[in-house]
């Protein structure tokens, strides 16, 4: 990485939300760069982080006085979900911080509106560039069993609306994959358990097993968030992060398979020759392979953890827990 292109080290980065699956990558590729990390969370999640990065607790809709006194080089916001808390992100940093990284998702496109059934219309064609039509159905989550932090008002959508409507902080927006790992949803975990089984057949839904959806590893995902937060290029840009190739569903099971060891075989059957619990309801015709050519010409984004290795890690992960 040219060094004329990076901020001058030691600069104030402020990582919001930085707890979870993403965030702590986040803060400690930022320390171990030399700059200077605050994390500011609720203080649900508590994470080993190195000696150095600070820690402020509270809630962005009451903060605490030392946050506003931060006046960071970058503010990296890793759970913007909704509209009202994107106008309250620049409430607080638009004319205090530098710039900003936000973390949106593969979801604001249109393809994930129809995948959902929420929109009608023929598929995309080929992979989805940061500038393909976005969603125009409205809060995708709501009424659906979804992790307790993604509420009825979530939508990235009104979030990048937010974001992009203001000239005072410039804003880069980084759109996640599927991210996965130790710690995430348990993505995986049906699949894995049936790897775990004695050989035989593992039974994929036929649309489902033909459907691409990007994926990305937790660590690596970190990275992109890093690069888009030391680089000044990165100042009013949108990109896609995730894996170079996005392969069918049944391809990434059976690559996961032979990671795992199992030597049974994959079967995609109709829809109707499954249990009705684990039929899909989606329409598969529409694939959310997002093409994350951008961040890699523009940022040189490249992948920091072997592919087999981070699964290897995530199935070692599911089979302890």
């Amino acid at each position: 990485m040219d060094s004329s292109e990076l901020y001058h080290v030691g600069m104030k980065a402020l990582v919001l939300g930085g707890t979870s699956l993403t965030g702590p990558f986040v803060a400690r590729r930022l320390h171990a760069l030399g700059h200077r990390v605050t994390v500011f969370h609720r203080g649900v999640h508590e994470v080993e982080l190195p000696a150095g990065v600070e820690h402020i607790h509270g809630d962005l809709g009451d903060p605490p006085r030392e946050l506003g006194a931060l006046s960071p080089d970058v503010a990296i916001h890793m759970w913007a979900m909704t509209e009202a808390g994107a106008a309250r992100f620049l409430e607080l940093f638009a004319g205090v911080a530098g710039r900003a990284v936000v973390v949106s998702s593969g979801d604001v496109y249109r393809a994930y509106g129809r995948l959902q059934r929420l929109e009608s219309g023929a598929a995309e064609a080929g992979p989805l560039t940061e500038d393909a039509p976005l969603r125009e159905s409205r809060y995708p989550y709501r009424g659906k069993p979804v992790p307790a932090d993604v509420g009825e008002w979530y939508d990235k959508v009104l979030v990048e609306g937010v974001l992009r409507g203001q000239t005072e902080l410039p804003v880069t927006i980084v759109r996640f994959p599927a991210v996965y790992g130790p710690g995430d949803y348990h993505r995986f975990r049906p699949w894995v358990r049936k790897f775990t089984a004695a050989a035989g057949e593992c039974q994929v839904q036929e649309d489902f097993a033909a459907w691409r959806w990007t994926h990305g590893f937790a660590e690596d995902v970190a990275e992109a968030v890093v690069l888009a937060a030391t680089r000044e290029a990165a100042a009013g840009r949108t990109y896609n992060v995730g894996e170079a190739v996005t392969p069918a569903w049944a391809e990434r099971l059976e690559e996961w398979a032979r990671v795992a060891g199992w030597k049974g075989r994959m079967v995609a059957v109709p829809a109707a020759e499954l249990p009705e619990n684990e039929r899909l309801p989606l329409d598969f015709t529409h694939h959310l392979d997002m093409d994350t050519g951008r961040i890699r010409r523009e940022l040189g984004y490249a992948e920091i953890v072997p592919r087999e290795e981070a699964i290897r890690r995530t199935i070692a992960w599911e089979r302890t827990e």
